[in-house]
């Protein structure tokens, strides 16, 4: 069992480290196509762009989510807004009237159906040659619009995502999430190097409208469209982007509860899409998407998996190695000793893999927020990630694998419930 085990916790563990190597090279060899403007521009055109915005249950922040639209760089002319209200339970439909006044702006109202029925409401109203979505929990940043519009020079570009920032952190959950995000910021760019982004995120993805016009419209997809557009426009070799300096800011969960619920239902939704387009992997013309991009993602999964089992079975042997102990020497010579030497030292080579593995996702961190912020910081949210994603992402992750293989779906809208009630 122990040479299974430590075999397993071997192979996975360099899986990881090679991920983070791949990325670092990555980021060494283009680093210098990496844009990150700090100054205002002016466009050579503007071309039509509709932003959709589906909403349930969002009334305290529907408001800040429809003014940073509004407060965008760009000509109003240009710009047209469609807020759809699915179904909510609270006064979201009573917010969003105010809105009525501006010329670009759209409401609409219907019955629930989840978020990809409120999006394709709206995609059926759209006539401009590009669009895109906002979350009605997210913030744009009033220059991100005209940077993502730039990379759409490019004909071949059909999708751009942006990078999503955590708003407002006020305690360590949010804090662990911060982190998180920062780091995704280089993931996401080192992924858009490699032709290789699986998500085109909730928050300002914009698209050409070319694409649900060849493709045809959102689908359901376990809860996470925006996972599912994004392997459907790989499958057909259509190109997606990232903008590393378009920023968008998003409210997260600020409480273990409603983060083990978001992170089920993404671990979930990774999962089931990665069944229903397990025709892409390892297929040479689908490039990085069928060899990295996918294959990381599982490798990741199945990596925390393993990681638990061997702690328990860790956890396991001491508990019996030190009940031994105690028979044969005592209870206070098994727990009171105080001396120490450095011979004890754990020098297996996967301690030192390990540190490896740890050591890269600090770098990772730090080249995102070098991305983000322009300088390397250091804080103290790296270590609230560390810890307590080790700690709880094990759960979310055995829940979804169970869910996945029972196909008992998570709830987007019981996330929103909780809403309600504040």
């Amino acid at each position: 069992m122990d040479k299974v085990l430590s075999g397993t916790i071997y192979v996975f563990t360099f899986l990881s480290v090679y991920v983070q190597v791949f990325f670092l090279i990555t980021f060494l060899e283009r680093r210098k196509n990496i844009l990150v403007r700090t100054k205002t521009f002016e466009l050579k055109e503007y071309p039509g762009v509709t932003i959709i915005v589906p909403c349930y249950n969002e009334a305290r922040t529907i408001g800040g989510t429809i003014h940073s639209l509004l407060d965008l760089d760009y000509p109003k002319d240009k710009l047209k807004i469609i807020i759809v209200d699915d179904g909510s339970k609270d006064n979201t439909w009573e917010v969003i009237q105010e809105f009525k006044k501006f010329d670009n702006v759209e409401v609409l109202h219907k019955e629930n159906g989840g978020k990809y029925t409120a999006l394709n409401l709206a995609l059926k109203r759209t006539n401009t040659p590009f669009t895109g979505c906002l979350d009605s929990d997210s913030f744009v940043d009033s220059q991100s619009l005209k940077r993502i519009m730039t990379y759409f020079s490019d004909e071949e570009t059909m999708a751009v995502a942006p990078s999503i920032i955590v708003d407002k952190p006020t305690n360590i959950i949010q804090g662990a999430q911060k982190a998180e995000y920062d780091m995704a910021i280089y993931n996401k760019k080192m992924l858009a190097f490699l032709g290789g982004i699986h998500v085109t995120p909730g928050p300002f993805s914009i698209f050409r409208k070319k694409v649900f016009d060849d493709l045809g419209p959102y689908r359901h997809a376990h809860n996470t469209e925006d996972q599912e557009i994004a392997l459907r426009m790989q499958e057909h070799h259509y190109k997606i982007e990232h903008c590393p300096d378009a920023y968008i800011y998003t409210s997260v969960p600020n409480t273990v509860k409603k983060l083990y619920r978001q992170r089920l239902r993404w671990i979930y939704g990774f999962i089931r899409n990665a069944i229903d387009y397990r025709r892409l992997f390892f297929k040479k013309k689908y490039g990085h998407i069928a060899f990295f991009t996918l294959p990381s993602g599982i490798i990741s999964i199945l990596s925390v998996i393993i990681l638990l089992i061997m702690l328990f079975y860790n956890l396991f042997n001491f508990i019996i190695h030190k009940i031994i102990q105690i028979n044969l020497i005592g209870f206070q010579n098994t727990f009171f000793t105080t001396n120490f030497d450095f011979f004890f030292f754990n020098t297996k080579t996967i301690v030192f893999i390990s540190i490896i593995l740890y050591t890269s996702v600090i770098v990772s961190l730090l080249l995102g927020r070098k991305m983000l912020e322009g300088k390397y910081r250091v804080s103290f949210d790296i270590f609230y990630f560390m810890i307590i994603y080790s700690l709880i992402a094990p759960f979310w992750i055995i829940k979804a694998i169970l869910n996945a293989i029972r196909s008992k779906e998570s709830s987007w809208i019981l996330e929103r419930e909780v809403k309600i009630a504040k």
